[in-house]
């Protein structure tokens, strides 16, 4: 009984938060991340957070539920550690998450980005790894190469393309679906935005090579395509959502930039795009999901926006200390133990009003 207690609380938790906040879930695949932080290895795909289609998938290809599971934990993961030291830090209260992926924002867009760009990291890892019978390595890559610059390719390289292909259908809207409908400007928008975390993975490939020869003489290199490390994947999509494109919420025939002076200029593949200007988190709105930055840490030295100024919005910050007590200047005596002073240190620790 004690070993399925775990799995019976995270369902139980799961069903009541769903039940008495609907809009929780938002028909969203990202709640598995969440499950996936407190959970089992093996859950399967609850139908709550999927849509029917999705569902469907899982069951056809449950060979790929847990790269589904870990690209939705690891998209979370990398977006708190992106947004850790800033106002708005990637972690909305349960209830309200389905409502920050709607909102139309900045912030929607780099969530629906980093998390589709998670699942093409995870499938295409999965797929190296040979978890799943319908892909492996990336066979295209498999020969050839320069014999004249002592190079060829060999061992596995990552094959995105069906990390990629899974990963438009698992989250993508047909178009067929969206074109016409009301708030069909801000389902475009998370279309884009999800292809252009999918792209963020294919332009960060990278190429790693071996040395083969007498005394390391690196006569001749096996290489092989590799996608970058996720963290890396992070910072790139975090530089566009910096630079990210205000659309209109109407859709015509194609995505339009709102500034009517700046339609001219092409919205690119790799663009994070919204259709709503994002609130300035500051202050708790429980509405809106939003918890406020009372009470967060902050950097009083810090110019940046962990910096008590920005992050406390001008409202200043308490200073309190911390007492910490640990093992110091520790000596092994013969025989046979180990003798350690007791120290303790104080430490300032700034919180916002």
């Amino acid at each position: 009984m004690g070993r399925v207690a775990p799995l019976g609380r995270c369902l139980l938790r799961a069903a009541l938060l769903l039940a008495l906040c609907p809009g929780a879930a938002g028909g969203t695949w990202t709640w598995l991340g969440i499950a996936a932080s407190g959970g089992p290895e093996k859950m399967g795909c609850p139908s709550p957070p999927l849509s029917p289609r999705q569902q469907e998938l899982c069951r056809e290809k449950p060979e790929l539920v847990p790269a589904i599971r870990e690209g939705a934990s690891l998209g979370l993961r990398e977006c708190r550690s992106q947004f850790r030291h800033e106002r708005w830090d990637c972690r909305p209260p349960p209830a309200a998450f389905g409502q920050q992926l709607s909102s139309g924002t900045k912030e929607t867009a780099f969530i629906h980005a980093v998390t589709a760009a998670g699942l093409v990291h995870a499938v295409t890892r999965s797929c190296s790894a040979g978890n799943v019978t319908e892909c492996s390595c990336d066979t295209s890559l498999q020969s050839g190469g320069s014999a004249s610059e002592g190079w060829h390719w060999g061992g596995c390289s990552d094959d995105i393309h069906y990390g990629m292909s899974f990963s438009r259908r698992f989250l993508d809207v047909p178009m067929r679906n969206i074109t016409g409908k009301s708030g069909s400007g801000l389902a475009a928008m998370n279309r884009h935005n999800n292809e252009a975390g999918r792209q963020a993975v294919a332009k960060l490939m990278s190429v790693d090579c071996r040395c083969h020869g007498v005394s390391g003489s690196c006569a001749v290199k096996t290489c092989w395509k590799t996608m970058s490390s996720f963290e890396k994947i992070g910072r790139f999509l975090k530089d566009k959502y910096e630079n990210s494109i205000q659309i209109s919420d109407r859709l015509k025939k194609k995505l339009r930039r709102k500034e009517k002076s700046q339609r001219k200029i092409p919205i690119q593949k790799e663009d994070l795009l919204y259709v709503n200007k994002s609130p300035n988190y500051c202050v708790e709105d429980q509405k809106l999901g939003i918890p406020g930055t009372q009470g967060r840490e902050c950097n009083r030295t810090s110019e940046g926006p962990d910096g008590c100024n920005l992050l406390c919005c001008g409202r200043g910050y308490n200073t309190h200390v911390v007492r910490h007590v640990e093992r110091c200047d520790c000596k092994f005596i013969w025989c046979c133990y180990v003798r350690c002073r007791r120290c303790e240190t104080m430490t300032d620790v700034h919180t916002c009003k």
